[in-house]
């Protein structure tokens, strides 16, 4: 499984030269990734050509990995007996990721307007209900059981307006998004008592984008406050921004996006949340609510942006990105 020969798309998706390539172990560069090790073997065993998708790990060209379409044709050429073609799709599967996305957030939102008319009249009617009785009881110690209903609806008819979120439009002005990741993180440090690491990565060229300020800020209380709750107090969430050209959010291309990652090295979200976690109620933690991250994609979505998620044991990122230009800009420039 020594390479012999590789062209320049290889070098670029492998992270190496092709000087020296040569002569190194093809497995050794993809982390010896057992179902690729598997078909190399079937391909020269049985002589037939294998195809499959295999996520490379990150190198010195591209520091998050890569998803590549593999395919593993036995040769007769020289000094090789095996050619493997990899086309990079990682682009194409985030297009995909990012459109499913959206479907689930608008079926999700859809779904919460449509209970949350049916839930808020009858919570009215027996708000109204239970005040009026409290006139009419002949002592002050049975009021304590209607002030428990009036509480009680009240906190369901908060909990209703959380997932129909803010109304009204957006007051936006120019923002410096790095400002508001700071003040977000001196939240979350003053609300737990232990001691989180938080990392920087930002990129001092990003511009100011036109947000509203009290939303944003929500959208990102509700990223980081996550990722201190996946870390129980021990561990780094690592804060990082960019500039994207030329990207995509579901049927816009914009020119410019801002990219906003928040990570953590915790346990990873479960496999089987995975789909669903932007749906609202989900969630894997017993005091947790399901609330923050649909609220938070709800919040991005009204400035034109979507969060997306990438997630397996000991590392979390959730990445928001949104247009440094309004749609309507980003269409006519």
């Amino acid at each position: 499984m020594l390479i012999v020969g590789i062209n320049p798309a290889a070098e670029n998706v492998l992270g190496i030269s092709a000087r020296r390539a040569r002569g190194e172990s093809f497995l050794k560069l993809v982390d010896d990734e057992p179902e690729l090790r598997d078909t190399l073997s079937r391909a020269i065993q049985n002589g037939n050509t294998y195809a499959n998708e295999l996520r490379l790990g990150p190198n010195e060209v591209d520091a998050s990995g890569r998803i590549v379409d593999c395919r593993v044709t036995p040769i007769d050429c020289d000094d090789a007996v095996l050619l493997v073609e990899m086309h990079d799709i990682t682009r194409r599967n985030q297009i995909t990721r990012e459109n499913a996305l959206l479907i689930q957030h608008g079926a999700g939102r859809q779904m919460i307007r449509q209970l949350a008319h049916e839930i808020k009249n009858p919570l009215g009617g027996i708000r109204g209900a239970a005040q009026l009785l409290a006139r009419q009881l002949p002592h002050a110690e049975l009021c304590e059981y209607t002030d428990v209903v009036i509480s009680e609806t009240d906190r369901l008819a908060a909990l209703v307006d959380t997932l129909l979120g803010p109304g009204g439009p957006l007051n936006k002005e120019p923002q410096n998004v790095h400002e508001l990741i700071e003040y977000v993180v001196r939240i979350v440090e003053a609300e737990d008592s232990r001691k989180l690491n938080f990392v920087r990565d930002y990129d001092p060229g990003l511009p100011l984008i036109d947000l509203d300020r009290d939303q944003m800020v929500q959208a990102l209380l509700n990223l980081i406050r996550n990722a201190a709750a996946a870390l129980d107090g021990q561990g780094t969430i690592t804060l990082r921004s960019r500039a994207v050209m030329n990207f995509t959010i579901g049927n816009v291309r914009h020119p410019v996006v801002a990219s906003l990652e928040i990570e953590d090295d915790g346990p990873g979200i479960p496999q089987e949340l995975q789909d669903t976690i932007f749906y609202p109620l989900v969630t894997s933690r017993s005091d947790g609510t399901g609330l923050g991250l649909p609220a938070a994609q709800e919040l991005i979505s009204r400035h034109g942006g979507l969060i997306e998620f990438d997630s397996r044991p000991g590392r979390t990122v959730f990445i928001v990105r949104i247009p440094l230009q309004s749609e309507t800009n980003a269409n006519g420039g």
